[in-house]
């Protein structure tokens, strides 16, 4: 991971992701979700979660699968995205982009695919194999920079945390790598197959690295999302990324919304780094440094740590400003990221000590919830729809 990343290190796991809105995929009325987004329209007064359409049209909390339904298929696959629908997710975060080497945009947690898929098994691709330097940090194995699409499409995507989530392990071998092209299309057939507005929440990966390569990214998702015109403020695309010059561009190229992604307080986004910003996570989130994000992004994609921190026993302390000073500054949160087992959840919330076993996840929800989030990202998003629909009609 870069260090622009807050990792929730825990059994070997990463972390992050952020903002985000949708139309209820198919399988919301079953557990009625309609109903929640009249309850969390009356919560907020008609105005989030009301219907004025883009992403003030999405029920608060909004769910949002992270890497699709991550918790139970291999994340990045359109096996995740679709079960994240199927759910009830209102979003689904389909695309961390990074690039081929052939200009492709390609859906991959990150540029180094040998935890991600099966790639070490190839022996055609053994020579690939690379140290690089990644956001400053040296890091071996496969980059998708390094292959062209056709390459990578002879992989199949494996499950990322294996320890954690030995269940996902049964799926290995089953998905090849999306392009960001081929989720735009799958998009599209969602949203007519399911009769509601599928939405997408993809993140800009190391952009700074990417266009240090010639690989620039941005503009690559501009002119796809321009392509399959999707490029507007009200289009059901909403881009993130870690580092804020990148959104900053982003901002000049499309009319999407917006949000920049924050890690722990003590970190610095990579493009900072390189510019010689001296600036950290902690002068963002204050009122002034939200206010700055205001002007060119509509939210903010925290981790849960900066909402409410922990102690150095790992349990939870006291909330932070940060939902009111957000707010006050006109920006919508939905901070990463909540998954159901033991190592990812505040140790208030563990049961037992299998790393691969649920703990009181519902109370976990509860508690970040009831901080006034607009949303969050849950690996999980089964789990995180039953928690909604128990808070915003308890």
């Amino acid at each position: 991971m870069g260090t622009q990343e807050s990792d929730e290190q825990a059994g070997g796991t990463g972390r992050r992701a952020l903002l985000g809105a949708a139309v209820l995929g198919a399988g919301g009325a079953v557990i009625g979700l309609s109903g929640t987004a009249r309850a969390a329209d009356t919560r907020h007064g008609g105005g989030r979660g009301g219907h004025g359409g883009g992403v003030k049209s999405l029920p608060v909390p909004t769910v949002i699968g992270h890497r699709g339904a991550s918790g139970h298929r291999p994340e990045h696959t359109f096996g995740a995205y679709e079960l994240a629908l199927d759910m009830g997710a209102d979003i689904v975060e389909a695309g961390d982009l990074v690039p081929t080497k052939d200009g492709h945009l390609v859906c991959r947690h990150e540029p180094e695919i040998g935890g991600t898929t099966d790639v070490a098994d190839h022996p055609e691709f053994a020579d690939r194999e690379r140290t690089k330097r990644l956001d400053g940090v040296s890091v071996t194995g496969w980059f998708t920079e390094d292959f062209t699409l056709a390459e990578l499409k002879t992989l199949r995507a494996t499950e990322r945390i294996p320890a954690n989530r030995p269940h996902n392990t049964l799926y290995d071998g089953r998905w090849e790598i999306p392009t960001f092209e081929e989720v735009l299309r799958w998009q599209n057939e969602q949203t007519r197959r399911r009769g509601k507005q599928v939405w997408i929440y993809p993140e800009l990966k190391h952009p700074t690295y990417f266009r240090g390569l010639g690989l620039g990214t941005e503009e690559r998702l501009a002119r796809l999302l321009r392509k399959y015109g999707k490029d507007r403020k009200n289009s059901p695309v909403i881009i993130q990324s870690f580092e804020p010059t990148s959104i900053q561009r982003m901002n000049r190229l499309v009319g999407n919304p917006l949000a920049v992604l924050l890690s722990g307080a003590n970190s610095r986004p990579w493009d900072f780094v390189e510019t010689g910003d001296p600036r950290t996570t902690a002068d963002l989130v204050t009122p002034k440094g939200l206010k700055e994000i205001a002007s060119y992004a509509q939210g903010i994609g925290p981790t849960l740590d900066l909402i409410i921190p922990k102690d150095s026993s790992g349990r939870l302390t006291e909330p932070t400003t940060l939902v009111r000073d957000a707010h006050r500054a006109g920006l919508i949160l939905h901070p990463y990221t909540m998954r159901n087992e033991n190592p990812f959840l505040p140790v208030d919330f563990r049961k037992g000590s299998d790393p691969d076993a649920y703990g009181y996840v519902f109370g976990a929800f509860r508690t970040y919830f009831a901080t006034g989030i607009d949303g969050i990202f849950t690996d999980h998003p089964d789990t995180g729809v039953l928690a909604r629909e128990d808070f915003v009609n308890k």
